[in-house]
């Protein structure tokens, strides 16, 4: 079985935050920030690092040969988070598809004296694979997805919800592990959007939860599927 069919319930209105020209504007800024004062820029979802870090900590071991890739790493922050709890830095790999994005992450990894061990490249995963590997034990997202999904596609030949399910899919290694971190979606939404054949639900990482009118939810929901 491929990947399902993007429904329309799982599709988002677009959005300028789902379009390279904001994230583009958005890392030169704040490049530019961190030369000028040392702000190493906004942390996507701060309040999840701490609980998806421990959860790898806990559940992915850091063996010789371990790989660990994050899609749309921005200025780095999960990684460095990982490396400081010691998750081995050199089987750390960040893209993403602004040039600026990168550069930041580099600008703080030589700060942290990580520059020559978490690796960070310019890759659009949507057009492109990262180099270096064929397949990854562990593929991370932390609210990229999200982004991609608010694309409006009558401006994009390409349908990221089409189109990224079955390439972490590809790119997982056997037994490897896909986290997904997003505000956008559910935990059902998502499990219909990632789960085929090949790869199925894991686990869920549980973030604080609300009540408001009788109902509990919460504001961020991270996803662990496994490739079989």
């Amino acid at each position: 079985m491929s990947a399902p069919e993007p429904s329309q319930k799982t599709r988002l209105p677009p959005s300028k935050l789902g379009t390279k020209q904001h994230w583009d504007d958005v890392y030169k800024r704040e490049v530019q920030n961190f030369h000028d004062i040392q702000d190493e820029g906004e942390v996507w979802f701060p309040e999840t690092v701490d609980k998806i870090v421990q959860w790898i900590t806990d559940n992915v071991p850091s063996t010789s040969t371990s790989s660990v890739i994050e899609i749309g790493s921005g200025n780095g922050a999960l990684l460095f988070s990982l490396a400081e709890e010691g998750f081995p830095a050199e089987h750390l790999f960040g893209v993403d598809y602004s040039e600026d994005a990168i550069r930041l992450a580099q600008d703080i990894a030589r700060t942290r004296d990580l520059s020559t061990t978490v690796t960070f490249a310019v890759c659009d995963f949507l057009r492109e694979d990262p180099e270096g590997r064929s397949s990854w034990d562990l593929i991370l997202d932390k609210g990229t997805f999200d982004a991609m999904a608010l694309l409006d596609l009558k401006d994009s030949a390409l349908d990221p919800q089409a189109i990224y399910p079955a390439k972490v899919s590809r790119l997982l290694s056997s037994g490897g592990l896909f986290l997904i971190t997003s505000c956008n979606f559910t935990e059902e939404e998502l499990k219909s959007i990632f789960v085929t054949e090949q790869v199925s639900y894991f686990q869920t990482i549980k973030h604080r939860s609300f009540s408001f009118g009788g109902k509990t939810g919460s504001t961020y929901t991270s996803v662990v599927f496994k490739k079989e």
